[in-house]
């Protein structure tokens, strides 16, 4: 198990947890050093004092805010843990929501976790039984790595788990990134619904990190003496498409084809009813068998 990047307690009302903060995920990326590329020597980078000219032990640095140019002003190790905030110590619930108001762009990083010691065990399946059957979550505020953060407590099998949360201000605004006055048809719509049904659903812990084992596979290579390994190009994007329907319905066939069934003569799909005025509703169905015959007749050909 990995270490634990903090210790504390949870704490909901008078109900306070002992916990440990556990990693959730690993970074397995391929990482790599500098090197001068002449003679292959590495580039290390050292920590110097400007004023000294000379390289300084850990023990010797610490840390300040530049208050303007010309102005440091030194914090303390000590003066941060002594700040008056109640999440210095604890991860502190604020309130119970719903799971679906959480947006999940505002999630960030998980942490496990872990019951510290007997007397945590109780409170901490109470917690997690009361999360689970209220199908809520919880958020808390907690201080980490000298900033206060926000937080949601919610259940994974049978653990807690923190996700960081992202404040609101620090998610940028997505206006004008989507294009304006696109005109799409409900048939479009359909099609696009059909491939989704056709490519359907999976496991995705199937996938896997093709970019890192290519290049687990190249340093192997090269460490052995030997030449990288030919690696198969990947396929060239296509074109600009022209007609989106032609396109959409070559993707639901091909789709078929992939997952050993008949492409046949491509099916009409009919979108979930929506809610209109029935005079509306009566008018748009008297509308739509034609263009159904058109899109046959176009993929029969």
């Amino acid at each position: 198990m990995p270490r634990p990047v903090w210790s504390g307690a949870v704490s909901f009302g008078l109900v306070t947890i002992p916990i440990k903060v556990m990693p959730a995920t690993e970074d397995h990326s391929i990482s790599f050093r500098q090197i001068h590329t002449t003679d292959g020597g590495r580039i290390r980078y050292r920590k110097v004092c400007e004023l000294e000219d000379r390289e300084l032990a850990p023990e010797e640095i610490g840390r300040a805010y530049e208050a303007s140019k010309d102005q440091l002003v030194p914090i303390a190790d000590q003066e941060l843990d002594d700040l008056p905030v109640p999440t210095a110590k604890a991860i502190d619930v604020e309130a119970f929501v719903e799971a679906e108001r959480l947006d999940p762009i505002r999630f960030g990083k998980p942490y496990y976790l872990q019951a510290d010691g007997a007397v945590a065990a109780k409170p901490y399946v109470l917690l997690r039984e009361a999360l689970q059957r209220s199908d809520k979550v919880a958020v808390a505020k907690f201080a980490w790595h000298n900033r206060e953060r926000l937080g949601a407590l919610r259940v994974v099998g049978d653990a807690i788990v923190l996700q960081v949360l992202h404040w609101p201000d620090e998610i940028r605004s997505a206006e004008g990134l989507a294009p304006k006055a696109v005109d799409i048809s409900d048939s479009e719509v359909d099609e696009a619904m059909a491939l989704m049904e056709a490519i359907g659903g999976t496991d995705i812990s199937q996938y896997k990190d093709q970019y890192r084992e290519a290049m687990e596979a190249v340093i192997e290579a090269k460490a052995e003496g030997h030449a990288p390994p030919e690696m198969e190009a990947p396929a060239e994007p296509k074109g600009r498409v022209v007609d989106l329907m032609a396109a959409l319905q070559d993707s639901v066939r091909a789709a078929k084809e992939a997952r050993g069934e008949e492409a046949g003569e491509a099916e009409v799909h009919q979108m979930p009813a929506r809610k209109k005025p029935k005079k509306a509703a009566a008018k748009k169905t008297a509308k739509k068998p034609p263009a159904k015959k058109t899109a046959r007749k176009r993929t029969a050909s």
